[in-house]
């Protein structure tokens, strides 16, 4: 029986992309290959305990939500991480999964919406970037940018207007949480009219930076 390392599940409002604010079920699913230097659920990289597949949608099913992301870490580093999301899917679940880039998406399952992050330099991950990934974005996935200064930001910006992002699916822009001032970013992407939106972390505004929300 399939078993996947699951760090947390928990019923939270959705703070990114575009469900923000739509109550959420999260599925966190323990281990990532990458250490991006803002990383806020580096306690997600070995704690966890073994679930099943049935275990997770019998502990999911108190909720009276069919919204579901799967994020982590890095979900698609648990290769039964493809089967789960299937079979939420299945189960009639609205699913979302949240990936750091590093990892291909050719295998997952079509009716799952894709939040796929480009690591800037400023995460010290940008040498991880599968850039295959761009090909295979839906029109209804996003595409996401975690900046840390005016350097990311530019550097995004450029990867935007080479790679035609904008036309193959909703892009992000996120200041990261307590390093640089949302204000700042706001102003950029308004000075220069990118075609992204804007978007900061909704529960960190409500609870703070914790585990569980």
């Amino acid at each position: 029986m399939q078993k996947l390392k699951v760090n947390e599940i928990f019923y939270s409002l959705q703070g990114e992309s575009s469900y923000a604010g739509l109550p959420t079920i999260f599925i966190r699913l323990t281990g990532c290959p990458m250490r991006c230097g803002y990383c806020d659920t580096a306690y997600a990289f070995n704690e966890g305990d073994n679930f099943t597949i049935d275990n997770i949608l019998e502990t999911i099913s108190e909720y009276k939500t069919k919204n579901v992301t799967v994020t982590g870490g890095e979900p698609l580093v648990q290769k039964e991480c493809w089967t789960l999301l299937k079979c939420l899917c299945d189960e009639g679940y609205t699913v979302s999964l949240e990936t750091g880039g590093a990892i291909s998406i050719s295998e997952i399952d079509q009716r799952v919406k894709i939040i796929l992050d480009i690591k800037t330099p400023g995460s010290g991950e940008e040498k991880n970037n599968f850039w295959d990934n761009l090909e295979l974005i839906k029109p209804k996935d996003e595409i996401k940018f975690v900046i840390t200064d005016l350097k990311d930001y530019i550097w995004a910006k450029e990867v935007l207007i080479r790679e035609k992002l904008n036309e193959k699916a909703i892009i992000l822009f996120s200041p990261v949480y307590g390093d640089i001032n949302p204000k700042d970013l706001a102003e950029w992407i308004l000075k220069d009219q990118l075609p992204v939106r804007y978007q900061i972390q909704l529960h960190k505004i409500i609870w703070g930076e914790v585990p569980g929300v």
